[in-house]
């Protein structure tokens, strides 16, 4: 059988396809496909769906008038990146709330009261803070050792006498010594105010979890 196209009669449309498929019953021996164009209106009715209109919705109907089966429109390429978008989007949602769930257990896994994070993070800022002092110290006698090094050099200056090689060579190594250690002591500073929030974090999210306070 060839397709029943549609045309204007004023009936409702739901209407209009009950009384088409009762028209063509008769000649069907089986089920008939009702296609839609690209606006979602329903263009025609038979036994296959045109060439035309394989991308677009339809459904298929019994000789009742039944609709037993419906087809989505294909996707256009833009649609089809915003599902991909929406899919992975879901998928990494899905992956930061079983990350939360394992982090909140090994929480409650480890720690029975807010007081024993405290002394947690206390333990760990003890080796940090030894560094830090460590290295502030040794600072100071990189900084007094430059002191000196720059007096000599100060010396010659004024004396109108070239400096050295090697005086010119400790001062620079020394410089640059002094340089790391700045850059060292920022980052154990960084370090404790790392371990500072880390700690306060999981407090907050123990309290939520708990409700002890």
């Amino acid at each position: 059988m060839g397709s029943l196209h549609m045309r204007n009669t004023g009936l409702p449309t739901l209407l209009f396809f009950a009384l088409l498929v009762a028209a063509a019953a008769p000649a069907l021996a089986g089920n008939i496909v009702c296609w839609k164009d690209k606006t979602g209106k329903t263009v025609g009715c038979g036994d296959t769906v045109p060439p035309e209109y394989q991308n677009n919705a339809s459904q298929e109907l019994d000789k009742h008038g039944i609709t037993v089966k419906k087809t989505d429109a294909a996707l256009t390429p833009e649609q089809q990146k915003a599902a991909q978008e929406e899919l992975q989007h879901n998928q990494e949602a899905q992956r930061q709330q079983e990350a939360q769930r394992r982090q909140d257990k090994a929480l409650l896994d480890t720690f029975t009261t807010p007081q024993e994070i405290d002394l947690k993070r206390d333990r760990d800022l003890q080796l940090v803070q030894s560094n830090l002092e460590t290295l502030q110290s040794n600072m100071k006698n990189t900084d007094a050792r430059l002191a000196q090094l720059q007096t000599r050099a100060d010396g010659y200056a004024k004396s109108n006498k070239p400096m050295p090689q090697a005086l010119q060579d400790e001062i620079d190594q020394t410089t640059a010594d002094k340089t790391k250690s700045d850059q060292e002591i920022a980052e154990k500073k960084q370090e404790i105010a790392d371990i500072r929030q880390k700690y306060s974090n999981l407090k907050q999210r123990f309290i939520e979890l708990t409700g002890k306070q």
